[in-house]
């Protein structure tokens, strides 16, 4: 289907077409880009005017550009514009502009993906739903994802992060949501701002791009909430709160089991009842502030209930999946690949859904089954960030992790204020940690891995995973 005409595409941008196109999709990375998109060539860590050459040999429809590059040929199809990023933002707005979407928009220190991921999956199933494939949620994130957006899309579902303050707003602004839900405010990126008030006037400003009548769909738990609370009502957004002390989608119970989440809820829809396929609190609050948010809509809250069991955390976001060490007697490892992000609210949750699952006793070389946490260091926590780590210790889940393995000099404040029985293994790097996997873990074991994604943590999932039979699938539970 054509997503952009060159007509349309240099109306809004104001650019020139060499050629008359048309595109059936947009790309910035000529390693992902499939034949018929038009490729913008942004300037990042390298300028992609160098690989222009590459992306119409791969069949873009189109390049949009500010000069031809050396070696592209005089008549090949290019949108020349005075600036590339801004031409990309002229798109999507004009994207937005041209579609009858309801639009949701999505903010919060932490489980922004997921909550949008949830957001795509049931919404998908009541109309047709655009939604980025990945976490497009800055200042080329945004613009890409509503480029994207085809004209007849039903319900689009935006999420927009930041690192810096001021980023936020003129983001919202540009996908003008007709809902923007903010999943919680926690101290992560604490690095840019004062403290913890600085995030949630951050976050709040997501409302600053809401339509007229537009809707904000606020957790009503958090310490800040009267923050975004007060923003609202100075912008005289219609309020929706969400949380165990929400007056409309109240939390009233959270079961975690093996894999899964039990969740009862009191909704204007009256008593509902869902199941994630997933374990998590955090999740279950994600849940039920998408189905405020999908009522705000338009959608169908009952229906979307029943939709959330299908939904799965994306990759490194909370996965679990089996590694067989030996596929006879279908034994293995159960880990929980976290691995993506953390602070110390996400890492509060993680631990929770570690201590929820049993290990397996009487498998592998260790005789008792262990939960076994393999933390790396949280990033971008500002001048607190060495009590942050420490203070992990008090966890109450900890009580039921029988050993932690620690990775990175921020989290030796953990391993240090850990009790002598529950220490593993402490190193610099996690790729020093990676390299001792067999001794990290056994047959039997839950595992965690979770740390920022800077720390590298990651390494050690993939160690993991290679301790697994040559000859074995990895059975997946997501």
């Amino acid at each position: 289907m054509t997503l952009w005409t060159s007509q349309d595409a240099a109306r809004a941008t104001g650019g020139q077409s060499t050629a008359r196109w048309t595109a059936t999709g947009v790309s910035i990375d000529t390693r992902t880009i499939e034949a018929g998109d038009l490729f913008v060539a942004l300037k990042a860590a390298r300028d992609g005017h160098d690989f222009v050459q590459m992306a119409l040999e791969k069949g873009a429809a189109a390049a949009l550009v500010t000069h031809r590059p050396d070696g592209v040929a005089e008549d090949a199809p290019l949108l020349i514009v005075d600036d590339v990023l801004l031409a990309l933002e002229a798109l999507g707005i004009a994207a937005r502009a041209r579609t009858k979407a309801k639009v949701l928009g999505i903010t919060g220190s932490v489980g922004k993906t997921s909550a949008k991921e949830m957001a795509r999956t049931v919404l998908s199933r009541q109309g047709k739903t655009h939604a980025a494939e990945a976490s497009y949620n800055n200042h080329w994130g945004v613009p890409l994802t509503l480029a994207r957006m085809p004209a007849d899309t039903e319900y689009a579902v935006i999420e927009i992060g930041m690192s810096n303050p001021g980023e936020i707003a003129p983001l919202s602004r540009m996908a003008r949501p007709h809902v923007a839900m903010i999943t919680t405010v926690a101290a992560a990126h604490l690095e840019a701002f004062d403290d913890i008030t600085g995030i949630a006037r951050e976050k709040a400003s997501i409302m600053d791009g809401l339509t007229s009548g537009g809707v904000a769909v606020l957790k009503a738990d958090i310490e800040t909430s009267a923050i975004l609370q007060n923003h609202a009502s100075r912008l005289e957004a219609q309020q929706v709160l969400f949380g165990q002390m929400a007056r409309d989608w109240k939390l009233q119970h959270v079961a975690l089991r093996e894999g899964q989440t039990m969740v009862q809820a009191d909704t204007p829809v009256g008593p509902l009842m869902f199941k994630l396929s997933t374990a998590g609190r955090h999740f279950a609050m994600n849940g039920l502030g998408i189905l405020a948010a999908a009522a705000a809509l338009g959608a169908d809250p009952v229906q979307a209930a029943l939709d959330l069991g299908l939904w799965h955390p994306p990759a490194g976001r909370g996965t679990l999946e089996q590694v067989l060490t030996d596929p006879a007697r279908n034994e293995g490892i159960a880990l929980l690949d976290d691995a993506f992000n953390a602070n110390p609210t996400s890492m509060t949750a993680a631990l929770e859904v570690l201590a929820s699952h049993t290990p397996v006793d009487n498998v592998g070389h260790i005789v008792k089954g262990r939960r076994v946490a393999i933390l790396g260091d949280m990033l971008e926590l500002g001048p607190e960030e060495a009590q942050m780590h420490a203070s992990i210790a008090a966890d109450a889940s900890l009580e039921q992790v029988h050993l932690v393995h620690c990775a990175g000099p921020r989290m030796r404040g953990l391993y240090d204020a850990l009790p002598e029985e529950k220490r593993g293994v402490w190193e610099e790097s996690a790729s020093d940690l990676a390299a001792q996997a067999t001794r990290l873990v056994d047959a039997g074991d839950v595992v965690l891995v979770k740390g920022s994604k800077g720390s590298k943590v990651s390494l050690v999932v993939d160690a993991i995973r290679k301790l697994g039979h040559p000859d074995a699938h990895s059975d997946s539970t997501r």
